[in-house]
């Protein structure tokens, strides 16, 4: 509809957030350069202003010092949302995200609580080199304790936010940075997208293809142009990655007897192979090929922008892998 409201990606965190601040004294956001400067990405941008430095706290530059001040805020009864500018930068706050965050409920035998939402930005594609681009949400998604949420619109992004937000256990909001500027219909008021629920972005009877962040346009991308040759492409974002919404994927599979998983991320060792396994695992008679994968190649994200652009996956090597999986036939 025309009359839609529409905001920005990185507005829609930022208004998820802020209202989740208005509803609930106990949420609290900190982490580097937040506070007046908004925010690398201007993710934070206003929300100091409106709630002051007390809600809102500038950190030192210790991304461990910054996770386990929010671990120790959430077992005591806050709400902390805290923020690390990239998503390379959970590599420097691994113990305290995978050994303390994800196993605190656990250690307690249940009777505590995390209430933590962690932050971040991921993936390539602003020629920000090799220790700004990655992809690490595999990493992420091994670790049991934690919940791992990658929107791929600005609906999804405030409805997850605020799910992540109202979550008693640890979560990890990846913000791609390619999206911050995407446009699209965010209603005014607060609402939640459940945790672990993948939406069906685009029907489709032939082949599904599976992808998530920014894979997503390129999918739907690849989809619309074989559309117009017949080919009717179902596309499903999982939105959360970890819990994974397999039961909609293989039921998809189930239908189209065809699948291509997609993602920014390194092939190898990436959450493809999973979703792959688990349709194999579930659907396996109903397959008529192989599942497909594309990922990126085993390699650092490049700092060249027509390298990074070969680098990471678009609609077009989407498209080949889509030809191929319809072409191919089952051993």
């Amino acid at each position: 509809m025309s009359d839609e409201r529409k905001l920005p990606y990185v507005m829609a965190f930022n208004e998820a957030v802020s209202q989740a601040m208005e509803a609930d004294p106990s949420v609290f956001c900190a982490g580097e350069d937040i506070g007046a400067f908004g925010g690398v990405f201007g993710t934070f941008g206003g929300l100091q202003a409106k709630f002051g430095a007390d809600r809102v706290v500038d950190t030192p530059i210790s991304e461990q010092a910054i996770v386990g001040l929010g671990v120790g805020a959430a077992a005591t009864g806050l709400r902390p949302i805290v923020d690390l500018m990239f998503m390379d930068f959970i590599c420097v706050a691994m113990d305290q995200i995978v050994n303390q965050a994800a196993k605190l409920k656990y250690m307690f035998g249940g009777e505590a609580t995390l209430p933590l939402t962690i932050t971040t930005a991921g993936g390539g594609g602003l020629s920000a080199a090799a220790q700004h681009s990655q992809s690490l949400e595999a990493i992420l998604c091994h670790i049991p304790g934690l919940k791992v949420v990658y929107p791929s619109t600005p609906y999804d992004m405030k409805g997850l936010m605020t799910a992540c937000i109202s979550e008693d256990n640890p979560t990890v909001m990846v913000k791609h940075k390619r999206l911050l500027g995407m446009t699209g219909h965010v209603p005014a008021e607060r609402y939640e997208i459940p945790l672990g629920k993948a939406n069906i972005v685009r029907a489709g009877k032939d082949v599904t293809v599976v992808a998530y962040g920014r894979m997503v346009h390129e999918s739907v991308a690849a989809a619309e142009k074989l559309a117009a040759e017949g080919i009717e492409c179902e596309v499903i974002d999982p939105r959360t990655l970890q819990p994974l919404d397999t039961e909609t994927i293989v039921e998809s599979a189930k239908r189209t007897n065809r699948v291509l998983v997609v993602h920014e991320a390194v092939r190898f060792g990436g959450l493809g192979a999973e979703i792959a396994a688990q349709i194999q695992e579930q659907a396996f008679d109903y397959l008529d090929a192989p599942v497909g994968r594309i990922g990126a190649p085993f390699s650092p994200v490049p700092f060249s922008p027509a390298l990074e652009q070969h680098y990471i996956p678009d609609a077009k090597a989407i498209e080949a892998g889509i030809r191929e999986a319809l072409l191919r036939v089952g051993a």
